[in-house]
């Protein structure tokens, strides 16, 4: 392959076939060299670091999206049962998720306070918190899930649009699948919702979404989530103080609060922004569709929910749908 390449990097294509064989820059240069043997091992290290590369993506997407589906579960179980209030558990779950970075990062690269992410950031975190608790003690699950995921979608896919992606035929026909899977997984749930509660859900689904595409151009995912955390827990945690008398707490909420900061968040969104280094705004997007059926799973593990065939038959159509779909951009990516 390695003498197709050096004619193809000759012409106006070069930039189509570096995106597709990312170890074609690597065959390039050795050709200018005139080394066959040097190009063929080249060649060969760059698949290599293309693999991992891909398995990496794929293992940081599968953690960041159990983290989303955690999030969801432990808040259902925190808010549902009325053991936390919506303004107390958004607290404590942030300033457990900064506190856990911030120790995490001090082990690994010693930093200074808020050296890291942005106010922009920090305000997004806090625009989709903060609601989504708030919705959720307003909307039944499958209502709330509906909206977010839609506002999330429409952000996304509307922001890489007009970015200039543009997925084929078939991608959008996985996305349609995996939507159809959503729907129908909670679609036995879905009731008129509150208008208070379908506007808080609705922003919170924007916000996340801003999130996570101002994501693809941060630094370091560790640092700079630390420093968004931080942040954000700035902004929230101040207010909680001040109200303390009139927040409803009890042990175990604190409990889910935390962990749902420090495990599901802070890991999660770490993973997620390492994960957005690998992925187009479309994937991102569409890769988050399989939240609920994970969510629907972790409600069966933890919350004693009962399987139903309406739950595998709809991740069955989630999860292949989102496949398929990503399978047909890597395919057409090379074809190009």
């Amino acid at each position: 392959m390695c003498e197709p390449f050096r004619k193809q990097l000759a012409t106006d294509s070069i930039r189509r076939q570096i995106q597709a064989y990312p170890e074609a820059w690597i065959c390039y240069f050795y050709s200018m060299r005139e080394s066959p043997q040097n190009c063929a091992l080249s060649e060969h290290r760059g698949r290599d670091m293309t693999n991992k590369s891909t398995w990496l993506a794929f293992v940081l997407t599968v953690s960041a999206l159990v983290g989303f589906a955690g999030n969801s579960v432990l808040a259902r179980m925190a808010l549902g049962a009325r053991a936390i209030d919506a303004y107390s558990f958004t607290a404590i779950r942030l300033a457990s998720g900064a506190l856990a970075l911030l120790l995490l990062n001090s082990w690994r690269t010693p930093s200074r306070f808020l050296a890291h992410g942005s106010w922009r950031g920090a305000a997004l975190l806090v625009l989709y918190a903060v609601p989504f608790s708030f919705a959720y003690v307003r909307l039944n699950t499958g209502t709330g899930a509906l909206l977010l995921f839609t506002a999330v979608q429409l952000t996304m896919i509307g922001s890489a649009l007009r970015s200039g992606e543009r997925p084929g035929r078939l991608e959008w026909l996985g996305f349609a699948g995996a939507v159809g899977g959503v729907v129908y997984l909670i679609f036995p749930g879905l009731t008129s919702p509150n208008p208070m509660g379908a506007a808080l859900m609705i922003g919170a689904g924007m916000a996340w979404g801003a999130y996570s595409i101002i994501g693809k151009a941060a630094g370091d995912p560790g640092l700079v989530t630390a420093g968004n955390f931080q942040r954000a827990a700035l902004l929230v945690v101040p207010a909680a103080l001040l109200t303390w008398p009139w927040l409803s707490l009890s042990f175990r909420g604190i409990l889910l609060a935390a962990a749902s900061g420090a495990l599901a968040s802070g890991l999660g969104y770490t993973a997620w922004y390492a994960a957005l280094k690998h992925l187009r705004v479309t994937q991102a997007a569409l890769v988050q569709l399989t939240v609920p059926a994970i969510a629907a799973s972790g409600g069966v593990a933890f919350l004693d929910e009962t399987i139903t065939i309406r739950l595998i038959l709809s991740s069955v159509v989630i999860l292949g749908s989102v496949l398929f779909a990503i399978m047909s951009s890597i395919r057409s990516a090379v074809d190009r």
